[in-house]
């Protein structure tokens, strides 16, 4: 398998995905290890002459003007990872920790962080050979950097803490001498070179994007199946009505309709059974090309912030000179993984509104909650519950963490981003849209078998995505549990195969993101 090259300019969102997800292998940029070496002589010189400069040979945050000798270096190092862990709640899933990993190497091989290339390598090697530390979810602030979690991936390279290992949770020491990879002791400057960064909420914010594109196909999907099983309109998606707006993906939104649609005998046009469809009908391209847009605007961000040195003090190896700034603060994440989660929030909010469509006979003009024999049958009706719950849920999670700013350090960091807050709150909502969807996804296709038994004369795109449900998943002709319905639609969407199924059979879907 061809390794993921970390050069800490060129690392894309897809190779986070191979690597994450797919575990493939890392290796490090020749002309980045002449960097990395370089920047750490620096760091060397300023230690030999024991010359005043942050992180370096002083303490950190407030305690900045306090001067560290030069044979107390290592010490202050490894105090400085130990007291940092403190990190609460859940661990972080597998892919998380493996994007953090991912991420961090990347931003140390731009070669002006002063890290020890065979410091830089043993992370490396950690990915490679699947040692996973493991890192609670909460405790960062979000500027310097992710303090509290960047520190609990550091133990485990110090021989301290606990990881992962080949699906077991061992002591760190354990699983480094079962990988055959040999700990570091640190020197100046390097546990500050592997804590200082916005690399935790980066990663998660970076997944969350990534399986944000696939859920805005996914939406476009199942509200094209809803869209026929309600006999909507499709005359508001003609190409004329969106160039003079000219908002990007509300046209690439009204393009995809009607090539999902294409060739149904389902939809009608406009004054051949109602003049105008409801919004969450007729206006889909301007809700969901909104939130395509934001996704692209995120995706931008979170490009340029994965291939960025977002520590301090940073070195700039030609003029020798070391710059204490403030790269660490998460603030342009921060207000992006805000964004994000309300753009995914809001493909669930009209998503809900489409499946009351779909269940309510006074709005369908079919069978009440999607079943005959209704009172003996209860249907879709809770389904509806649920999902209402997950968006009002999603409401909840949607206000801005950006907002909030609580000082610390002895109010020496006295404004933070609170980023990897937001970032975790767009995956939960991440989570919670999925299962609208899949809901929906199933509503839909149980419409269909109402008013076109077998789902024929559907459009070319919707054909297939109903054929990969209906492969799965049974019609309801009478009640039974519903929960395992909904867990199969979700892993429909979660695999992506609905969408591979429509892409086979029409092209790319939401080509630009």
């Amino acid at each position: 398998m061809k390794e993921v090259i970390l050069d800490g300019s060129r690392l894309s969102l897809y190779d986070v995905i191979e690597v994450a997800r797919n575990h493939k292998p890392v290796k490090l940029d020749d002309e980045a290890k002449e960097r990395v070496k370089s920047s750490r002589a620096v760091v060397d010189k300023f230690v030999e002459r024991e010359e005043v400069v942050y992180g370096i040979t002083t303490g950190f945050g407030e305690l900045s003007e306090v001067f560290i000798a030069k044979d107390k270096t290592e010490e202050l190092q490894e105090n400085l990872i130990c007291s940092h862990s403190c990190g609460v709640g859940d661990c972080f899933e597998e892919e998380v920790v493996r994007t953090i990993m991912l991420l961090r190497a990347n931003a140390l091989a731009k070669g002006v962080s002063g890290i020890r290339l065979d410091t830089l390598q043993l992370l490396i090697n950690m990915i490679n050979e699947g040692v996973h530390p493991v890192i609670p979810e909460k405790g960062s602030l979000g500027a310097s950097g992710d303090l509290a979690p960047l520190a609990h991936m550091v133990l485990v390279m110090i021989n301290r803490g606990e990881a992962f290992y080949q699906g077991e949770r061992i002591t760190g020491k354990e699983a480094m001498e079962q990988a055959g990879i040999e700990p570091v002791q640190l020197k100046a400057k390097e546990g500050l070179a592997l804590i200082n960064g916005t690399q935790v909420m980066t990663a998660v914010g970076a997944l969350v994007v990534y399986d944000a594109i696939n859920l805005a196909k996914m939406a476009d999907i199942s509200a094209a199946l809803t869209l026929e099983a309600l006999k909507g309109i499709t005359d508001p998606f003609d190409k004329r009505v969106h160039e003079v707006r000219s908002h990007k993906y509300q046209m690439t939104t009204a393009r995809d309709l009607l090539r999902l649609t294409e060739g149904s005998d389902l939809t009608t046009r406009q004054g051949e059974l109602r003049v105008q469809d409801a919004y969450t009908l007729r206006c889909l391209p301007q809700i969901h090309g909104a939130s395509k847009d934001a996704i692209e605007y995120v995706k931008k961000k979170v490009d340029i912030e994965m291939n960025s040195a977002t520590d301090n003090p940073l070195i700039f190896v030609e003029e020798e000179d070391v710059i204490s700034g403030g790269n660490f603060h998460g603030q342009p994440m921060a207000l992006g993984f805000d964004f994000l989660g309300t753009a995914i929030a809001e493909l669930a909010n009209v998503s809900e509104r489409r499946i009351e469509r779909l269940v309510n006979p006074n709005l369908s003009g079919l069978p009440a909650f999607l079943v005959n024999n209704e009172g003996v049958n209860s249907g879709f009706m809770i389904t509806q519950y649920v999902a209402a719950s997950l968006v009002s849920e999603n409401k909840v999670s949607a206000h801005p963490a950006s907002v909030d700013s609580i000082p610390s350090s002895a109010n020496q960091e006295d404004h933070v981003s609170m980023g990897t807050i937001a970032a975790r709150k767009a995956k939960d909502i991440l989570y919670n849209t999925s299962r609208v969807l899949a809901i929906e996804l199933l509503a839909a296709v149980q419409a269909i078998d109402l008013v076109n038994p077998d789902g024929k004369n559907l459009g070319k795109g919707t054909a297939a995505a109903y054929q990969k449900v209906r492969e799965k998943i049974d019609k309801l002709d009478e009640d039974r549990v519903m929960y395992e319905d909904i867990n199969q639609s979700v892993d429909l969407i979660k695999e992506e195969k609905i969408i591979q199924a429509v892409e086979q059979e029409i092209g790319e879907l939401n080509k630009e993101l």
